[in-house]
């Protein structure tokens, strides 16, 4: 027995939909799930019409910030069913990101469960095309009507999806940023914050003004340890290895970073898992044992890094038809989600 409603729309927007041009983020599929929180406890939730919401200006969320996110897929598989890509993975950080932000966590089981009657109602969205999918977007904010700085008494949980491409369609040019910081220890680093990404805004549009595309995030202590991009974690091919800077408290643990990190051990990879400085990173580049780089991160799914904007200048990576490792984990990943190969950990959750 399910623990929410569904009411689906009488009249799906399917037909207005070009699926051989999708933005990514921009066309949102019919129906969403809502479950308020309230009175201590989380009410009975409802996957109805996706359709504007309305909510007092005192709302403590646009206020004091409580609010939170994830973001995972679904994609089609090679005979046509529908899979979701570890969701339980992105449940659990969703309920880490509430803790840190004294949030009510979310009950895993309804949470599952509303998610996949949700892909399950709107399966006729997931897209087919390569690098395309079905994007999931969970978020939780504070709903109370109150201003005061304190934990808000009111919650509304939220999911809807939309078919997308891909997120960055050619190779990326980062700035190794050394000003401004992302995190500091013992901050929301590791939290999927909203917060945390309205304060890279700035920096980021700094950094697009003199022609990059991202900014790879450095330490906030010393800005000589590489952390994370602002849309995704960051690997590199060093010395033949894959080399994935640190989880900490001040960044993230993607999953798909966790799963670039599993699937390329079981391929027989050498992979290492530590700090990163950014020393290391220009010496590398200067000596021609930095061969690859590329983003990791559910949106951008594996993203190759073109340039490195260092403060001595911009160093550009070796053309990618050299590359190895980033074709090898792009094509793993692309033929576990699908179906189209081995997936080893079972990882692929069918709908």
């Amino acid at each position: 027995m399910l623990d929410f409603d569904i009411s689906p729309v009488g009249t799906s927007r399917l037909g207005e939909v070009d699926f051989e041009n999708l933005a990514f983020g921009k066309v949102f599929s019919d129906h969403m799930f809502v479950m308020d929180y309230a009175d201590g406890a989380w009410q009975r939730g409802e996957i109805s019409a996706f359709g504007p919401m309305t909510f007092s200006p005192a709302m403590m969320s646009l206020h004091y910030g409580q609010a939170i996110f994830e973001g995972m897929k679904a994609f089609r598989q090679q005979d046509g069913s529908v899979s979701l890509f570890r969701p339980g993975r992105n449940i659990q950080r969703l309920n880490f990101s509430a803790r840190r932000l004294s949030m009510p966590e979310v009950p895993e089981d309804i949470m599952f469960q509303a998610i996949v009657e949700l892909v399950k109602l709107d399966s006729n969205w997931v897209p087919s095309a390569p690098d395309s999918a079905l994007y999931i977007r969970p978020f939780m904010f504070a709903t109370e009507g109150h201003v005061g700085v304190r934990p808000s008494n009111n919650y509304r949980l939220c999911v809807f999806t939309c078919p997308v491409g891909a997120y960055y369609t050619k190779p990326v040019r980062v700035k190794v940023e050394t000003k401004f910081t992302r995190a500091a220890a013992g901050g929301t680093g590791a939290a999927k914050a909203a917060g945390n990404y309205a304060g890279s805004l700035h920096p980021t549009e700094l950094a697009k003004s003199k022609g990059y595309d991202q900014i790879l995030w450095t330490d906030g202590a010393t800005h000589t340890k590489v952390e994370e991009c602002g849309t995704m974690n960051v690997g590199f091919v060093m010395d033949g290895k894959l080399v994935v800077p640190s989880t900490s408290d001040t960044v993230l643990s993607g999953v798909t970073r966790a799963s670039a990190v599993e699937l390329m051990r079981h391929e027989g990879v050498d992979v290492e898992e530590r700090v990163v400085e950014v020393r290391e990173l220009q010496e590398a580049i200067q000596e021609g044992r930095l061969t690859e780089a590329f983003g990791l991160g559910t949106a951008a799914t594996i993203s190759p890094i073109c340039t490195l904007g260092l403060e001595d200048g911009d160093w550009d990576l070796p053309g990618q038809d050299t590359w190895t490792i980033a074709p090898l984990l792009k094509r793993r990943l692309d033929e576990v989600r699908t179906g189209a190969g081995e997936d080893p950990f079972a990882w692929n959750i069918p709908v």
